[in-house]
């Protein structure tokens, strides 16, 4: 998919995301590179006594590859000015072995002061592969708007 402007996102539009397994090296790295290391995540004998009954991913460790997903969409490639904010909630975990999937909808384009950007907020949702939403939330981006120039010669 080609990268859209502000211009061409509207309130309601639907973007899914392509799947993604999420394995024991994801969860083991994401340990090491956080420093995270809580036996929930790191220690399979220690999880088996955990209402979970095993290991499950950290929670940031979902959220980061939401980013990842979305972000492979391809539709702000070029057209992303800035990372503004964003919400988050945790719902259920995620376990070695899931494949996760990224539902995002338009909640909101809000005009800026300068003419060349506008405000794009995402309502997302993190979903497994039995159709369970495991987290959501919102992210909110600065985003490039067409040059006028372009759009005089339309």
């Amino acid at each position: 998919m080609n990268a859209l402007y502000y211009e061409d996102f509207y309130q309601g539009q639907e973007f899914i995301t392509k799947g993604r397994t999420v394995t024991e090296a994801d969860i083991v790295n994401f340990a090491a590179l956080s420093w995270d290391t809580n036996a929930l995540h790191t220690d399979a004998e220690f999880a088996k006594q955990t209402p979970f009954g095993e290991r499950i991913a950290h929670g940031m460790l979902g959220l980061v590859m939401h980013a990842g997903l979305s972000q492979m969409l391809g539709i702000t490639d070029g057209t992303l000015l800035a990372f503004m904010g964003m919400t988050w909630n945790f719902h259920h975990p995620i376990k070695i072995g899931d494949t996760i999937h990224v539902a995002q909808r338009v909640k909101e384009l809000r005009e800026t002061s300068q003419p060349d950007r506008g405000l794009l907020t995402f309502e997302k949702e993190l979903v497994n592969q039995h159709g369970q939403v495991v987290q959501t939330g919102t992210t909110t981006v600065l985003i490039a708007r067409k040059n006028n120039q372009d759009q005089e010669g339309l």
